[in-house]
């Protein structure tokens, strides 16, 4: 599923306009991008924790020419899934 397989399910639950359904999922992703930006978690109960980490800076190797590359240091984002989720995908 993408997400505009989720636009079209949020709109056969809520009825309205598909607009109104897209506005609605978008509001959702921004939000939690939004969230994750100003370095908080965004947690949903029986989904999971969304969290920003630090990666450190590395030494990398071009896999074309085998030189070193510095990589340096980045937030990235992460994702711990909940028990609930876990257990329903088993």
């Amino acid at each position: 599923m993408n997400k505009q397989g989720i636009i079209e399910a949020v709109h056969t639950v809520i009825g309205g306009t598909k607009v109104q359904a897209e506005q609605a999922v978008e509001k959702v992703v921004s939000s939690i991008i939004d969230t994750l930006k100003r370095g908080e978690e965004v947690s949903i109960a029986g989904i999971g924790i969304f969290s920003v980490k630090m990666r450190a800076a590395r030494e990398a190797r071009n896999p074309r020419t085998g030189e070193a590359i510095s990589v340096p240091a980045m937030k990235v984002p992460k994702f711990r899934a909940a028990k609930a989720l876990k257990d329903a995908v088993k």
